[in-house]
């Protein structure tokens, strides 16, 4: 080995070492905080349309990714206002609407409010059985500081007979499939309480992040004297619930629920 060759060697052996020695960097988390709230198309208990007071408990919880049900657009009874606009302008989220029915003149559906980037959106109306109400799944791929996830939001019939409501989640769960190793949100009202088969089926696929980690029963309806839990927030394996609760608001005829989200990526 020339003189120089071995200086070299010299220099780089205990570099080489340490790099061999040097553990891989640990998996990091990044908190994603999700906030579930039916609302009522913006009417509180004392039937005033008050999107501000939304507004105020959005920011309050320093949402990320909301799931707004019982949104409207442009419709007679909310003055031809656009509600979703209304709320990303309030709030300085971004914002998509889901129409699933026309209704007084304007549009009646979903919303999904974000703080990070939106790439992409879908919507999937779910099968109607009867004379039930057209209802439909929101599809939002967000970028989670590198990470892609996709957000549902959907809100299910509330008829007594829960044969529609099994179908809805049977079509949730092949959306979720649909997404492979993409993690996956949840959100919305589903009118169904835990005990349900619904319930059981989505028990599944995804983790009821309340079960993981809420105190009590968890009831959103109704506001004063709860005594329901219908409105949910479901995450696959790739999230860790830290933290769920019910919040106190008078804004709709459903109690909102937040929930602080670890999501593990490499």
């Amino acid at each position: 080995m020339s003189p120089l060759l071995r200086r070299l060697f010299v220099l780089l052996l205990p570099l080489a070492a340490a790099a061999a020695t040097t553990p891989a960097p640990a998996t990091a988390a990044v908190p994603v905080r999700v906030l579930c709230y039916n609302i009522h198309h913006g009417e509180g208990l004392d039937g005033r349309l008050d999107l501000e007071r939304i507004a105020a408990l959005i920011k309050a919880q320093e949402a990320d990714l909301v799931a707004l049900q019982e949104v409207e657009r442009g419709t007679q009874r909310t003055q031809r206002r656009d509600l979703p606009a209304e709320l990303a302008q309030l709030t300085g989220l971004t914002v998509r609407f889901a129409r699933n029915i026309p209704y007084q003149g304007g549009e009646y559906g979903t919303a999904v409010l974000s703080r990070f980037p939106i790439r992409r959106v879908a919507h999937t109306p779910l099968k109607v059985i009867g004379q039930g109400e057209q209802r439909g799944v929101q599809q939002v791929w967000v970028d989670v500081h590198g990470t892609e996830i996709l957000f549902l939001n959907t809100h299910l019939d509330h008829r007594r007979d829960p044969a529609e409501r099994e179908r809805s989640v049977e079509e949730i769960r092949a959306l979720v499939a649909a997404a492979g190793p993409v993690p996956v949100i949840v959100a919305g009202d589903f009118n169904a309480t835990p005990d349900s088969p619904a319930i059981a089926t989505m028990r599944g696929f995804l983790r009821d992040a309340w079960t993981a980690v809420g105190q009590g029963p968890g009831h959103t309806i109704p506001v004063r004297q709860p005594n329901r839990r219908i409105d949910y927030i479901w995450v696959s394996s790739h999230f860790v619930p830290t933290r769920m609760e019910v919040l106190a608001s008078e804004a709709s005829d459903h109690l909102p629920i937040s929930a602080l989200l670890m999501l593990s990526r490499p």
